[in-house]
């Protein structure tokens, strides 16, 4: 199953592994920030590899996701911030069971819950559980029709339920929103049909004053469909917030929203002067605002992740760009000032971080797709690294 996620070339593979990110203009100095540490490097499998999804704190812990490793579908891990102690926590791929989990894990009452691209009864992605025991079980296996399939964004929970987006599937095969009991029952709140509500959500939903909000990477008003931002509530009603244009405006908003003083910021993976993404400022109103386009060189290009916000300052990563073209963990304020915190060099650094990163104890962490050292794909099993703000 191959899924094209940016005009730009990134692609992403669930099952085959062989996807990396689009070629880059220019060459510049490396520039690592002095706090930047390399906590955990993963290895062959058994180990899980190519983590695609940020991490989730619990109980002092980081949880996460790869996307392969394992039995070669995915695992689930746990690690202590200081990097010490690394344990695989599920392997997917047995009987019937998840495969290729691409999102962030969500805590709710005390258990880890999650999707996976692919695997479940169906072959379509399913919705997962972890209890505090470490014991895994689907929650709910996608039948690849109206019902959605190929869920790639993270949970929220919202009115007691899960909510969630899948890329495929609905009435359109556009993609929809759903929500899941914890009991397993799933339904569609909105199926996406392209024009004008948007088309392929690949980012999850945040929850703002009652209302739920999120990207869809294509669909809107435009002809081509340059992805969209959008609300729902629970009972399925969608409107449309904002409508991507084509040339200079973002494209492909394929990351999660971000809610600061009263207005949202996200990033699109193009879009901007040189095609190589942006940072956008958008009111519940719709009044859009660029706070920063990439230029593909030192200051990175093609963000995919969301951002997290650190005392009135914006952290975040890009896929490519930055001193080796392995892309970057940049900071902007809210003025638009963009500085590069850490270029990632490769080899044993990091390489092509996707995901959002996450605060505990007064630092960030992230992880790399690439890189870390281990041969077994190439390029790299992927990183966990840390950073101070």
């Amino acid at each position: 199953m191959r899924r094209l996620l940016a005009v730009a070339g990134l692609m992403l593979s669930s099952c085959s592994g062989s996807f990396g990110p689009a070629p880059l203009r220019g060459v510049a100095d490396a520039s690592h920030a002095t706090s930047y540490k390399r906590v955990h490097a993963f290895a062959a499998p058994p180990d899980g590899s190519q983590p695609l999804a940020g991490l989730t704190t619990l109980n002092g812990r980081l949880y996460g996701t790869t996307s392969h490793g394992g039995y070669n579908y995915g695992v689930a891990f746990a690690i202590d911030g200081n990097g010490t102690h690394e344990s695989i926590v599920h392997k997917f791929g047995s009987v019937y069971d998840g495969a290729a989990p691409e999102a962030a894990l969500v805590v709710y009452k005390g258990a880890l819950y999650g999707t996976t691209a692919a695997g479940g009864a169906n072959g379509k992605g399913s919705v997962f559980a972890i209890d505090s025991t470490g014991a895994e079980h689907v929650v709910y296996s996608f039948k690849g029709g109206k019902d959605g399939y190929d869920p790639l964004g993270r949970l929220t929970v919202y009115g007691g339920e899960l909510y969630g987006t899948t890329y495929f599937g609905g009435a359109k095969n556009k993609g929809t929103v759903f929500s899941v009991t914890l009991g397993g029952t799933e339904r569609v709140r909105h199926s996406f049909t392209g024009a004008p509500d948007g088309a392929n959500p690949k980012a999850g939903l945040i929850v703002v004053k009652g209302l739920l909000y999120g990207t869809t990477q294509g669909g809107g008003n435009q002809t081509r469909g340059f992805g969209t931002v959008f609300s729902i509530t629970s009972g399925g009603k969608e409107r449309v917030v904002y409508a991507f244009k084509p040339i200079y405006d973002g494209g492909d908003p394929i990351g999660d929203l971000i809610y600061v003083d009263a207005a949202f910021y996200g990033t699109t993976y193009n879009g901007g002067m040189n095609n190589d993404g942006t940072i956008y400022r958008l009111t519940p109103s719709g009044k859009e605002s660029l706070l920063y386009k990439f230029a593909s060189g030192k200051d990175g290009a093609n963000p995919a992740a969301g951002l997290v916000n650190v005392h009135g300052v914006l952290y975040g990563t890009t896929v490519n760009g930055g001193a080796h073209q392995q892309g970057i963990v940049f900071k902007v304020t809210l003025k638009g000032n963009e500085a590069v915190v850490h270029a990632f060099a490769g080899g044993t650094d990091g390489a092509w971080p996707f995901s959002t990163l996450t605060l505990l104890s007064g630092k960030l962490y992230g992880t790399t797709q690439n890189g870390g050292g281990c041969s077994a794909y190439g390029n790299g099993c992927g990183t966990i690294f840390s950073l101070a703000p």
